[in-house]
């Protein structure tokens, strides 16, 4: 008996999230996991999606918490053997108008977006099964292009660059910031930017690895935009409705063939490199 698919979005339980779960449950054939750190408010969006005819599953999931990561690494394994699709879709954005100081923004937004992202694939690529497919929700900002630094940008896009190489540069990023040199460094002044940038390229990485393995299990890894969304991530000044924000990480859950690519809201593929028109 053929084990059905399974698939996990990440900080799912509003905004983004929930409605590429919603898009999971019309159209993908497997088992979806909406996921959240609270388990009330991942139980309710649930309810949500169950009163609308649809089945969605439901785990508790804080990607900064290696237990919680491990916990559900292990559930995963023993229900179903294995994952066939991941979205990294659980992010964090300060308020512009944050009292915080830029290196305590710099810090804690640098470990939830890049780090945590990082913490749920070092636990979850294992499970991939043959033709799995991992979705990054990247941004606009996470274009190379936002890290003023020529210096920085040609490391960035080194294709030798490791995972432990990059994970190095983000932790130089938090320190420099906390050091108020930032700007001195060429890093620019938005943490949530260089974090983006972290995901996109910790993408093209994770895509070289699993071209490399062997046996290959024909993974593909791709970034994305979804686009400026009314979510509370803006404070509710994107233009686009959540739906309209999850057409791109739904085509390439559901459609998309390349792999290691950059792609815009409109499922376009942009180059990350060249500077954006």
């Amino acid at each position: 008996m053929v084990s059905p698919k399974v698939a996990v979005v990440t900080g799912s339980n509003k905004g983004i999230g929930f409605a590429i779960v919603k898009g999971l449950c019309e159209k993908y054939d497997g088992e979806v996991y909406l996921t959240a750190r609270s388990v009330q408010r991942g139980q309710a969006a649930v309810d949500v999606l169950k009163k609308l005819g649809y089945k969605p599953l439901f785990h508790q999931l804080d990607i900064t918490d290696q237990n919680s990561v491990d916990a559900f690494k292990e559930y995963l394994k023993q229900k179903h053997g294995g994952i066939d699709l991941l979205v990294n879709n659980a992010a964090i954005a300060f308020r512009e108008d944050s009292k915080e100081s830029f290196g305590t923004q710099a810090k804690e937004t640098i470990r939830v977006n890049y780090f945590a992202t990082l913490k749920v694939c070092e636990a979850l690529f294992p499970l991939l099964r043959q033709n799995a497919r991992v979705v990054n929700i990247s941004s606009m900002m996470g274009h190379l292009s936002r890290i003023p630094s020529e210096t920085l940008r040609d490391k960035l896009k080194n294709n030798n660059l490791t995972i432990a190489e990059l994970s190095q540069l983000m932790e130089k990023f938090v320190k420099d910031s906390e050091a108020g040199k930032n700007i001195e460094e060429g890093w620019g002044s938005s943490a949530y930017a260089v974090s983006k940038v972290g995901v996109s390229a910790l993408t093209f990485a994770q895509q070289r690895l699993f071209d490399s393995e062997t046996p290959n299990r024909n993974v593909a890894v791709n970034a994305v935009h979804p686009g400026y969304v009314d979510t509370d991530m803006t404070n509710h000044r994107g233009i686009l409705t959540p739906e309209q924000g999850a057409r791109a990480p739904l085509f390439l859950s559901l459609e998309a063939t390349f792999k290691g690519k950059y792609v815009w809201n409109d499922t376009t593929v942009v180059d990350w490199i060249k500077p954006l028109p």
